[in-house]
């Protein structure tokens, strides 16, 4: 069964629920990791949950889930906007991966609306809050289940 995905969450989102809460909401990372966990064990999935300020940390990690899982979730947050490194290992991955984002990024500084990722993921889910995990691992799961074709 394709049931295993990993979330990957760039920087800052560690600090969800102390940053700009009109932006992100006030949700903390602990809670929306809880969220997800529970949404994927009532969908039969299994789910590793992770989070790094390091481009490269992020480069190592999309690299070795590639054997790993078989679909991703990925909030890259700032480096959407700025990493070739991530958007190079991502490509590798081969697999179904959804780009989100809490916020609406189109919706944001102009330097902000340019994801150097959108052309390469499977699909995306913008500004619909803490929310958002929650359809993209729906969408996920359907996606491995071939229910989105």
């Amino acid at each position: 069964m394709n049931n295993k995905i990993i979330i990957i969450n760039g920087p800052n989102l560690n600090l969800l629920g102390e940053r700009e809460q009109s932006q992100y909401g006030s949700i903390t990372i602990e809670k929306l990791k809880e969220n997800c966990t529970k949404k994927c064990k009532e969908l039969n999935l299994e789910v590793v949950f992770a989070q790094s300020n390091v481009e490269g940390e992020l480069v190592n990690m999309i690299q070795e889930s590639r054997k790993k899982f078989n679909g991703m979730i990925i909030n890259a947050a700032a480096f959407t906007h700025t990493s070739v490194a991530i958007r190079d290992a991502l490509e590798l991955f081969k697999k179904p991966i959804i780009e989100l984002h809490i916020s609406n990024i189109y919706k944001r500084e102009e330097f902000r609306q340019k994801s150097l990722i959108s052309d390469i993921v499977t699909g995306g889910i913008f500004g619909l809050g803490a929310n958002g995990y929650i359809l993209a691992i729906i969408s996920m799961h359907k996606l491995l289940n071939n229910e989105n074709r």
